[in-house]
């Protein structure tokens, strides 16, 4: 395998025009040891990172370490540049492999065997897993108070089948419906048989096969799992440790699914023997022969468990420490997902992450945890609209923050009435008709955002789709910088970053200045200009604008996204004006 620091050295020096040397984007040692302190490591190495995501997900990491930030600032932004140069590079690399291979490969590069993602409810857990396995084989079950063994890997169930009556000289004479019992597979066991499907197809570079548990902890996991709690050690090979003997009912299910004609049938001998130090059979066999036949239960390499844990419901069914150590934890925090949802409020409307960072200070200071906060997705609008109802406002939310956060203590938060001695309760919410009352939910909002955050529709931007004449805008593309085919937004936003990056000594203040809007772009396709600070961006405008960055004087700041018809002509001047060619690309 080729060495990917060599890689990556080959494409600064012969796939890029960047005026530095190789070493002012490679030199990743103080990047590395943050790094490794975040992750809570010893060592770590951004060699290691072969994956785009997991890159990017370091950098948001990066992006709230203090200590990154001033260190980069003071070494006029060389840090940050230095893991762009990189990202770039890995989105190359990834381009040009064999997609299905990389894909694969990716997985296994980045991803724990048993990992479980926890957080606060809503802030897209689930979510996040479906990204990454939607193109495998998934099979997702819940656990619930309820779930035990035989509902996780199988059992015989009474089910009706059709079945022969025969006379007194055993002859049939009719047939009747009867209850049997059938053997009926569970999750567990259809992804059991599902992963050694493929292992036997593809053998080390077999097809991922996903095996997701929502809400692990609803359900005792020490009944559930059982004695399959064995195999969730693994090796350094990806196999279990410590295979363990299989029941005989399950023993059969297994012999047969995995038999020719079987609905698991292998179609190569598994190559396993080695799989195991010091196996040796209880029945005369080699590991493959006991896995083929049923006899010994082992996880494949190839056989992911993953699953999601609420963390404000933590006390449903403790976790204890040896199942826990099993596992590889992934936190997903609370962040925004820019998807530019508001809640309505009547003819007004107060941006949705601006109200989930409010109340999560208020959370947390009524709870002094993490663990009852709002993630984004913990309520969304219909499909597609941006605005939460009144109604799914206070049946979802409200309810939840009155009856799960509030309700013991401080309640003051509540209260929506102008009658000084009106009880405080979640009454309030309704009028007497049992319709929401929307100037209830108007006091709450201004009650956690503030008045200035409450906004009319006049304050939406202006999305461009179709023109003054409702004609359908031009699909026109362009070429720039190397790139070809671009849209007007991506055309804009690439102008824009090549002047930034090649500026990065100049402050906020300066790099505004030199990026404003003139006279020739309308005032409502200005937005919040090209450049707008973070904290000016709320509301509708969010969508607006792309990923934060930092100038040098450590302003954090943010670059506009809505390049349209009506403003691009100003972008396009601007990026001639330094020299820098843009053209129209035509078919």
């Amino acid at each position: 395998m080729t060495n990917i620091k060599e890689e990556y050295k080959y494409f600064i020096e012969n796939c890029t025009n960047v005026a530095k040397s190789y070493k002012n984007y490679s030199d990743f040692s103080r990047i590395c040891k943050t790094i490794a302190s975040i992750k809570g490591v010893d060592i770590f190495d951004i060699y290691s990172v072969t994956s785009v995501s997991v890159l990017e997900n370091i950098l948001k990491e990066l992006e709230s370490c203090e200590e990154f930030q001033a260190y980069n600032q003071k070494g006029g932004n060389q840090y940050s540049n230095a893991l762009a140069m990189y990202l770039k590079f890995l989105k190359a690399r990834s381009f040009f492999k064999s997609e299905k291979h990389y894909e694969a490969e990716d997985i296994k590069e980045r991803s724990s065997l048993q990992q479980i993602y926890y957080g606060a409810p809503g802030t897209g857990k689930s979510y996040e897993i479906n990204d990454l396995t939607k193109q495998y084989s998934t099979i997702r079950t819940t656990f619930h108070p309820d779930s035990d063994y035989s509902t996780f890997v199988g059992a015989y169930k009474p089910t009706m089948e059709e079945t022969s009556v025969y006379g007194a000289q055993g002859v049939e004479v009719a047939k009747e419906k009867r209850i049997t019992y059938t053997f009926v597979k569970q999750a567990f066991l259809k992804a059991y048989l599902g992963a050694w499907q493929k292992y036997a197809k593809g053998g080390e570079t077999a097809e991922p096969q996903f095996l997701v548990i929502e809400e692990i902890n609803r359900g005792n996991c020490a009944q559930i799992f059982g004695d399959l709690f064995q195999l969730l050690d693994r090796s350094d090979n990806g196999f279990s440790t410590y295979p363990i003997e299989a029941d005989s009912d399950l023993q059969n299910e297994i012999k047969k699914a995995f038999a020719d004609g079987g609905e698991y049938a292998l179609e190569n001998k598994l190559d396993v023997d080695d799989a195991v130090d010091g196996y040796t059979s209880n029945y005369g066999g080699t590991l493959a022969d006991d896995i083929k036949n049923g006899r010994v239960l082992l996880l494949p390499n190839n056989l992911y468990i993953w699953a999601t844990m609420n963390t404000s419901d933590q006390s449903l069914f403790p976790i204890d420490s040896a199942f826990k150590r099993r596992w590889d934890w992934r936190y997903v925090k609370i962040a925004d997902a820019g998807k530019g949802w508001k809640i309505k409020c009547g003819n007004e409307y107060c941006d949705w992450w601006t109200f989930v960072e409010e109340i999560n200070k208020k959370i947390a200071k009524e709870t002094s945890s993490d663990d009852k906060k709002l993630g984004y997705f913990f309520c969304k609008p219909p499909k597609g609209s941006d605005e939460i109802t009144e109604e799914k406002f206070v049946g979802k939310v409200l309810f939840y923050l009155w009856n799960d956060v509030f309700k013991d203590g401080d309640i003051s938060l509540f209260k929506v009435s102008d009658e000084p001695e009106a009880e405080i309760c979640f009454d309030a919410f309704y009028g007497s008709d049992n319709k929401v009352n929307v100037e209830a939910i108007r006091k709450f909002l201004v009650g956690v955002v503030g008045e200035a955050n409450i906004l009319s529709n006049d304050d939406v931007p202006v999305a461009v789709d179709v023109d003054d004449n409702e004609n359908s805008i031009d699909y026109t593309k362009y070429s720039f910088d190397k790139n070809s085919r671009l849209s007007k937004k991506n055309l804009g936003y690439n102008i824009v970053m090549k002047y930034i990056n090649e500026h990065s000594d100049k402050t906020f203040a300066e790099l505004q200045s030199d990026l404003a809007f003139d006279d020739t772009v309308d005032n409502k396709y200005r937005y919040k200009g090209v450049l707008a600070r973070t904290e000016d961006i709320v509301g509708s405008y969010i969508p607006c604008f792309g990923a934060e960055q930092t100038s040098s004087d450590g302003v954090k700041y943010k670059v506009l996204t809505w390049w349209n018809k009506y403003n691009i002509d100003f972008i396009i001047k601007f990026a001639k004006n330094q020299g820098w060619a843009v053209n129209i690309v035509t078919e």
